[in-house]
């Protein structure tokens, strides 16, 4: 494994273990007989708990599982640090694949990079699978033929956490923003559902995604007396600004804080305390099942932490990308994209999930609510459920959708 660090970014690649695979005799469809994977995600940076070596970890632990070969041929796994900055990134892609020729892209944390690299994605004839990000977008005006929007997304993410507060009466929302792609969506999608349930949007505020002070934010939603000041962002900022809240009283004061976007590990940075009420959406909880268990023991066991819908997507989405390269004995990204929507998904991460013309993988979501520290069993024993919302009714039905590869009528 080779590490750069610098102007450049790191990069790093990794030969996986090489073991003899059933599809051994079939060795001429494989383009300069080798599959190339690209994890193309935040390294260092504060989105880096909800990716990173996370992500990497997830992808490697796909590709050693799946034996190592596809076709006959060795699977490569590259690595690169894309520091959140959408010039870097697509720097990073378009070498990817002009110079090193990798395959598929993987997690693209950012959805302002998600965008930038799906659409590089598409010139190019490669694929990007995207579960880091989360704006909707991605599968609607900013569909492409060669990417897939796999864990979650911002409409998923208002439907349910939107629709939950709502029953329970919360009708007035504030919005504290983040002031980039996946913020403007998530605000976006959750102030539908919000008017459409009949509830009123009192303000918002949108603040630069580095920002890490939310104090005059935060006073505003006080101020605004709104039933629900909701946080549309994410990563450290996120976690700073609920700590915040708690500390100016904001939930003492009866109004709710709603994390529209919840990671495990924010939770677990928050502490029960402080997070503990919290209502969440999310694609995966660790310890749903008895398979989810199985497979996040084993995650653990090398990360030393649980795993998120992030890394249990980017596990999944692997083994179905390999999965369907076998099937088209190709790795052509069409044939391949072709496989993929036709090839349902049974696995720990989901039942009978199926990925739609427009590039959205339908699954189930989930509904939580944070425990109370007297109601947890143990670490990282943080969510009770509330609600399973179906995945034909968690994610934009293809009706509404703008994305040009629908067949509409």
């Amino acid at each position: 494994m080779k590490r750069r660090i610098g102007s450049v970014v790191l990069v790093a690649s990794a030969a996986i273990l090489m073991v003899n695979g059933s599809a051994g005799a079939q060795t001429a469809a494989i383009s300069d007989d080798v599959v190339k994977i690209g994890v193309l995600t935040d390294m260092s940076g504060q989105f880096s708990h909800e990716s990173g070596e996370g992500a990497v970890t997830a992808v490697k632990m796909a590709v050693e599982d799946f034996g190592g070969k596809v076709l006959g041929k060795p699977i490569e796994v590259l690595v690169a640090d894309h520091q959140n900055k959408p010039d870097t990134a697509s720097g990073l892609a378009r070498k990817w694949f002009d110079v090193d020729h990798v395959d598929m892209v993987a997690n693209l944390i950012n959805s302002s990079i998600a965008l930038g690299v799906s659409q590089l994605a598409k010139e190019k004839n490669r694929i990007a699978i995207i579960n880091g990000s989360g704006a909707s977008r991605l599968t609607n005006d900013s569909c492409t033929p060669n990417s897939i929007h796999y864990a979650y997304d911002t409409y998923a993410l208002a439907r349910g956490t939107g629709s939950a507060l709502m029953h329970a009466g919360e009708k007035s929302w504030y919005f504290l923003t983040a002031d980039y792609a996946f913020g403007h969506a998530l605000e976006a999608d959750t102030a539908a559902v919000v008017k459409g349930l009949g509830g009123e949007i009192v303000g918002s505020t949108r603040y630069p995604v580095e920002t890490f002070d939310q104090s005059s934010f935060l006073l505003q939603a006080q101020a605004s007396k709104a039933k629900v000041v909701a946080l549309a962002g994410s990563g450290s900022v996120l976690v700073n600004s609920i700590k915040s809240a708690q500390e100016f009283g904001i939930p003492k004061g009866g109004q709710t804080l709603a994390g529209l976007l919840v990671w495990i590990t924010d939770v677990k940075s928050l502490g029960l305390s402080a997070a503990q009420g919290l209502i969440l959406t999310d694609a995966f909880y660790w310890d749903r099942d008895d398979e989810t268990r199985a497979w996040s023991k084993r995650f653990y066991d090398r990360m030393k932490r649980m795993p998120h819908m992030g890394d249990a997507g980017d596990y999944s989405s692997t083994v179905h990308y390999l999965k369907a390269i076998e099937a088209a004995g190709t790795d052509e990204a069409l044939a391949v994209m072709a496989k993929m929507r036709e090839m349902p998904i049974n696995d720990f991460f989901a039942k009978n999930g199926r990925i739609r013309e427009d590039g959205r993988m339908v699954h189930d979501m989930y509904v939580y609510e944070v425990k109370k520290p007297s109601e947890s069993k143990g670490d990282w024993d943080f969510y009770k459920l509330r609600e399973v919302i179906p995945g034909n009714q968690a994610f934009r039905p293809l009706k509404d959708s703008v994305c040009p590869l629908v067949k509409k009528g």
